[in-house]
């Protein structure tokens, strides 16, 4: 039979009020302004007034926060603030530098699971730099080594390319000038003097005109 002992855990103590937020409410009911009309000047709720009032700062987000309404609503009420954030420095003290030091030395634990994900996180992003270094080189060869093949090519066309032959344009030969048969001067003479005399001709074509008659014959 095992038997369970129970530790008894003393019931935390409320902290003393310290009378700011008495003092805040006194200080608003005597200018005869509600927490509706302090809220609406101050920008702030109106159950954080509330609570601040009923110094309930465990509901109000930290110290830095409370002191800050305390300067705003101070400052609204005409009253000195400084009095009042003196009464809160116990309730909100500022941690000690060595046990922030001593906090923040502590290893953080981390499961298999966290170490897992870094690995894997740390492998893709190797791999996408590695990829992005492979996609880059051949970029740089494709755009560096094009310009070089591409003046190279022409220069060994030039080379390769053999000389077209040239064509054997055909010799006109002049012919010679035909000979006109040129006419001599004397045979021209000559046919003139062999050609009859005018009246010869005119004679003889008299008696071709007269009538000859029947029986005789015209000797020419």
């Amino acid at each position: 039979m095992t038997e369970t002992t129970e530790a008894t855990v003393p019931a935390a103590v409320p902290p003393s009020p310290s009378g700011v937020g008495a003092e805040l409410a006194r200080a608003r009911e005597e200018r005869g302004l509600a927490l509706t009309d302090v809220a609406q000047q101050l920008k702030f709720a109106a159950r954080q007034l509330e609570a601040l009032e009923q110094e309930r700062f465990e509901q109000l987000p930290g110290g830095t926060f409370v002191r800050g309404m305390v300067r705003a609503y101070s400052r609204l009420l005409k009253i000195d603030a400084e009095p009042l954030l003196g009464r809160l420095a116990d309730r909100f003290d500022a941690p000690d530098s060595n046990s922030l030091a001593a906090r923040y030395k502590q290893p953080v634990p981390f499961s298999d699971n966290a170490r897992r994900s870094t690995f894997v996180y740390l492998g893709a992003s190797l791999g996408v730099l590695v990829a992005a270094g492979v996609i880059a080189y051949q970029w740089y060869r494709e755009h560096n080594g094009r310009p070089a093949q591409v003046a190279a090519a022409p220069a060994s066309a030039s080379k390769a390319a053999p000389a077209a032959p040239v064509p054997d344009e055909p010799v006109v030969v002049a012919k010679a000038p035909e000979k006109v048969p040129v006419v001599k001067e004397k045979e021209k003479e000559k046919e003139k003097v062999a050609l009859p005399p005018q009246e010869k001709v005119v004679k003889e074509a008299a008696l071709v005109q007269k009538p000859v008659p029947a029986g005789v014959h015209r000797i020419v």
